[in-house]
């Protein structure tokens, strides 16, 4: 027999399979009309291992215990997700504890970031709310966390990824430990200036002070200055404001434009940062779970189990949902070696059907989700 005819018989055979999977999800979902009427679970996680251990044991190899398992895993997955489809349409998933509102900011609204004045992060600020907000500055990112939180502030602006020096991971890490939900974003360009007192040039500078993050940013242009003594400090305001108050001709700071305005400093030489496309995005979060309407991205943190398959297995519901994953990220679980959570951004609406379905099913496959935003 040669290779027609094999193909001939495969193709008999798939379009039995295909007739019986059609059989089997009329079925499941005579079984999901039964679990509606009765307020039972999809998933039983108990029911499915068995299922599959008695799957597997009538194969006759252990190449296809492993295949039919991981078959009927799918098969299993894919009756689940019609199943949340046909909870969605009986109304039983439930609109998520998430107001929508029309505006964010009023009279009243006050707003913390971290840093000092004329810093990027009171930029990013000043971009989103405008320059009539009532804000006040901290210093660091977890008293900002702990400002919203505990009510000190209506909204914090924290930075969350450069796109030269990636992810800010203690911020992913807060949003994981607070409860407080991001609820918009903004981007600013990144252009390092080097600034110092009035009188201060290039050939009178011995120690510049910023932040390790923008020295490194700016390592091509500092290597022409190998005498320069290069000092890492908490945030570049901070040494803009250093460099001020010193008052000292041998002292430099790199930091933005804005900082040189606020501290009165003059601009040596913009630009100092190898990258011309170097940017920063910010969220603006808040201890209300709330979301702007038109919002189009929503973010989440979710453990799964650690074993073979699990993150293949939770993505798969934005795949059978039509959800446009944009992002992911991951981030050691303090005490549990080698275990991560993953922090993931995709496309959708809190009011959409599709996204409802993705999230019922991503709540009960994995071990803990949280919801942080849309926005």
């Amino acid at each position: 027999m040669g290779l027609a005819e094999y193909r001939q018989q495969l193709d008999e055979i798939d379009a039995q399979i295909v007739r019986l999977f059609e059989q089997r999800m009329e079925i499941s979902e005579e079984v999901a009309g039964e679990k509606i009427r009765t307020g039972r679970r999809v998933l039983d996680k108990k029911r499915e291992q068995e299922k599959l251990a008695t799957l597997s044991d009538m194969t006759g190899s252990d190449f296809n215990k492993r295949g039919i398992r991981e078959l009927y895993q799918q098969i299993m997955a894919i009756s689940r997700k019609r199943q949340y489809q046909m909870m969605d349409d009986a109304g039983q998933l439930h609109r998520l504890p998430f107001i929508e509102v029309d505006h964010l900011a009023d009279d009243d609204t006050r707003v913390v970031y971290q840093g000092a004045a004329g810093s990027y992060s009171e930029a990013a600020m000043l971009q989103y709310f405008g320059r009539d907000i009532r804000n006040f500055s901290v210093a660091t990112f977890r008293d900002a966390m702990s400002a919203i939180e505990e009510g000190a502030a209506d909204y914090a602006v924290l930075p969350i990824e450069n796109s030269t020096a990636g992810i800010v991971s203690q911020n992913y890490d807060l949003l994981s430990e607070f409860e407080n939900y991001i609820v918009g974003e903004t981007v600013i360009p990144i252009r390092h200036c080097l600034m110092g007192v009035p009188g201060t040039t290039e050939e009178t500078i011995q120690r510049v002070y910023s932040h390790a993050q923008s020295l490194m940013q700016s390592e091509k242009y500092l290597s022409g200055h190998l005498s320069w003594q290069q000092i890492s400090m908490q945030n570049n305001a901070f040494a803009a404001q250093k460099v001020a108050a010193d008052h000292d001709v041998t002292e430099a700071a790199i930091a933005s434009r804005y900082a040189a305005e606020h501290y009165g400093l003059q601009v040596i030489r913009e630009g100092v940062n190898q990258s011309e496309t170097n940017s920063t995005r910010f969220i603006i979060v808040t201890n209300q779970k709330i979301f702007l309407g038109g919002a189009r991205k929503i973010s989440l943190v979710l453990e799964i189990a650690h074993e073979s398959g699990s993150l293949y297995r939770t993505l798969s519901h934005f795949i059978y949902n039509d959800l446009n994953m944009t992002k992911i990220e991951s981030r050691p679980i303090e005490d549990r070696n080698w275990e991560y959570r993953f922090f993931i951004d995709f496309e959708g609406n809190l009011n959409d059907s599709s996204v409802r379905n993705a999230l019922r099913g991503l709540r009960d496959e994995c071990r803990s989700l949280k919801l942080l935003g849309n926005y």
